[in-house]
């Protein structure tokens, strides 16, 4: 049975953008020299409703609105609206322009962000070694999701040369911010003993790790372990439990998984 190992690197987020609550407006009795400021807060505050309702037309007029104002936050919806086509016809140059002004005003999941479009060639041309720049300075302004990306670069050698311990210690370090895939990452290389030695009471315990932060590619691989009898006693009812819990969060393999395991009984 295969395991899953987190090959698939995050789409364009807007991170913790989306928590409307801290986007209210101030009080309009603060000094003029605010008045901007204050603008842009009401109007993020109106146009985080609007998109978190689906009424992407008034988001869009309001975020810009907002952008105008300096306001980095809205520059990463728009940024995200625009690459996956939200209200917008999909445009990834546009996108990337967002992102690099938010990025320009220090915001690393727009870094982040232009790391991905240069790693996957969208809106520019594709380029291992500019993602890994990208996310290089992402992850030094403490971004998880960069800090896991690198780690993914030196893992499958694109735009570096390959190398297993720089990858762990990426992904441990990204696992130390809270990251879930990173640690389902470094369960993987010590499943398969890549840079250290195969260790399966390792990997189940960053396996689980990750999993009770809710990966379900963790929540699979977990159930691979009891299955296959690896550094456990093979289990199968613990298997199966394993893959519902994975194929209950949409994880595919774990789907047929069950399958299988249905057909053998």
């Amino acid at each position: 049975m295969p395991f899953a190992g987190n090959y698939v690197i995050s789409r364009l987020a807007v991170a913790a953008f989306l928590c409307s609550q801290s986007l209210t407006a101030q009080s309009s009795a603060l000094p003029n020299s605010f008045e901007g400021t204050v603008n842009a807060k009401a109007l993020m505050a109106r146009g985080v409703v609007a998109y978190n309702a689906g009424n992407d037309s008034l988001a869009l007029i309001l975020f810009r609105q907002a952008a105008g104002l300096g306001d980095v936050d809205a520059m990463m919806y728009l940024g995200v609206m625009d690459g996956s086509g939200r209200g917008v016809n999909v445009d990834y140059r546009a996108a990337m322009g967002w992102f690099k002004k938010a990025a320009d005003a220090g915001n690393s999941q727009a870094m982040c962000n232009i790391g991905l479009l240069h790693l996957q060639g969208l809106g520019t041309p594709q380029s291992d070694s500019e993602a890994m720049s990208w996310f290089r300075k992402a992850a030094t302004s403490g971004n998880a999701e960069a800090t896991f990306n690198v780690g993914v670069l030196y893992r499958d050698g694109l735009g570096v040369s390959a190398n297993y311990p720089e990858a762990m210690r990426w992904f441990r370090r990204a696992a130390g911010l809270g990251d879930a895939p990173a640690a389902n990452a470094i369960g993987v290389l010590y499943q398969q003993g890549l840079g250290v030695l195969v260790d399966y009471a390792e990997s189940m315990s960053w396996y689980r790790r990750a999993a009770e932060a809710g990966n379900e590619t963790a929540m699979y691989n977990i159930g691979v372990l009891f299955e296959e009898g690896l550094g456990v006693v093979r289990d199968r009812d613990q298997a199966i439990a394993w893959y519902r819990k994975a194929a209950a969060a949409g994880n595919e393999p774990a789907k047929s998984a069950l399958k299988s395991l249905e057909i053998k009984n």
